[in-house]
């Protein structure tokens, strides 16, 4: 079985009073390289996510690091090329898939691309939206 982990599942974890902190960390802890990846995007998209909390929750950027470090050790990363890139907004078009969701789109083509059984994410509409072939495979953690 292979796993992808949107961001919206991977920032909580680092996040000790998030609503989804527990959930999200429990599945990332039994998340191993060989089975489980996320998008190269993510690691910006949860750096960003960690730095603009609420001050008392806020992660300084040496901090956000840390918990990347933490990501890398766990999680293989999958990236587009210039011609799949193009492919899914191309796609975005023809379907009506229009504004930010078109990032969900390139996640989960990065899913399909990791040959992903799961899709874990807390954004389980967004992604369903996106066609049988990924909503067949969202799941919340």
């Amino acid at each position: 079985m292979r796993y992808f982990f949107d961001t919206s599942v991977l920032a909580p974890i680092f996040i000790d009073d998030h609503e989804h902190h527990e959930a999200s960390l429990k599945v990332f802890l039994t998340a191993s390289r060989k089975s489980s990846a996320c998008a190269a995007h993510t690691l910006a998209e949860v750096f960003s996510v960690l730095t603009r909390l609420p001050a008392r929750s806020r992660a300084t950027a040496d901090e956000a690091m840390i918990f990347l470090d933490a990501l890398d050790r766990q999680l293989s990363f999958v990236t587009l090329d210039v011609s799949e890139y193009w492919s899914v907004i191309k796609e975005c078009s023809e379907t009506g898939v229009v504004g930010g969701a078109v990032y969900d789109a390139l996640l989960g083509r990065c899913a399909l691309k990791a040959r992903a059984d799961v899709i874990y994410t807390w954004d389980v509409a967004d992604f369903r939206r996106l066609g049988p072939e990924i909503a067949k495979r969202v799941r919340t953690p």
